[in-house]
């Protein structure tokens, strides 16, 4: 059932939660996604089987959450997620990142402390409004950028992606690759090879990037970057199976 959570900045936010044993398995969807997405139900139903507590929620802006996306940043979908699992859950979390949410994951993996007793990132795509967006903007879409506050960029998922000087800008404020990322959970990377939104250099860069005892990376042969197909979802189910057992 969904429920709604009034963020700090007066936004209704929905979510749904199962209750069960700990840690809580939280679920961080991608940009422009929601959490009726394929993998937040796999999850969700895998978690009601187990008996597992699990979160997942729509950010502002997306989904059936209030707000307006192209008012949103990376800065404050990060503000949202740990919004949401501070109000809605107790104890130790798995954090479960897709794509933006695997950057929004690390932010809350570097910030939140003893209570990340784990991170599973899916095709993440830390800096990418820096790094790949930014970066790629030729000097006619930088001054459309500054003269209209926002561009517009082809997506595989349907209409354009709408990106704004606001996402640019304030998203800055969230950067994880700049700095050092030190965590001592396991950390579990997985990577599609035919992912044509996050790259495999972005995938090593991350992984080198990362100070972690436990770590690992996966590249699937075949995969794209939804990381939904049968196979790749009993991946992540496995691991998660793996993890909350070795967390409790």
């Amino acid at each position: 059932m969904t429920q709604h959570f009034k963020n700090s900045r007066g936004q209704n936010l929905a979510y749904s939660y199962v209750e069960g044993r700990g840690p809580t398995v939280v679920f961080l969807g991608g940009f422009k996604s929601d959490m009726a997405g394929s993998k937040a139900t796999h999850y969700e139903a895998w978690a009601q089987a187990r008996g597992q507590a699990y979160l997942r929620f729509d950010y502002s802006g997306h989904g059936v959450s209030e707000g307006v996306f192209e008012e949103g940043s990376i800065t404050q979908w990060a503000q949202d997620a740990r919004e949401v699992i501070d109000a809605v859950t107790s104890g130790t979390v798995i954090l479960v990142g897709s794509s933006m949410g695997g950057w929004i994951s690390l932010i809350l993996a570097r910030d939140m402390g003893a209570r990340v007793v784990g991170l599973i990132g899916i095709a993440a795509a830390p800096d990418f409004t820096e790094d790949s967006m930014w970066a790629s903007f030729d000097d006619a879409q930088r001054a459309a950028l500054a003269r209209d506050g926002v561009v517009y960029l082809p997506s595989d998922y349907g209409d354009p992606y709408p990106i704004t000087q606001v996402l640019i800008e304030e998203s800055r404020e969230s950067l994880v690759l700049r700095d050092p990322l030190v965590f001592e959970f396991p950390v579990r990377l997985y990577q599609g090879t035919e992912d044509t939104a996050v790259t495999r250099e972005t995938a090593l860069r991350l992984f080198d990037h990362i100070d972690a005892g436990d770590m690992r990376i996966q590249f699937v042969k075949g995969a794209d970057h939804s990381f939904s197909s049968p196979n790749c979802l009993d991946i992540l189910t496995d691991c998660l199976d793996r993890m909350t057992h070795s967390s409790t």
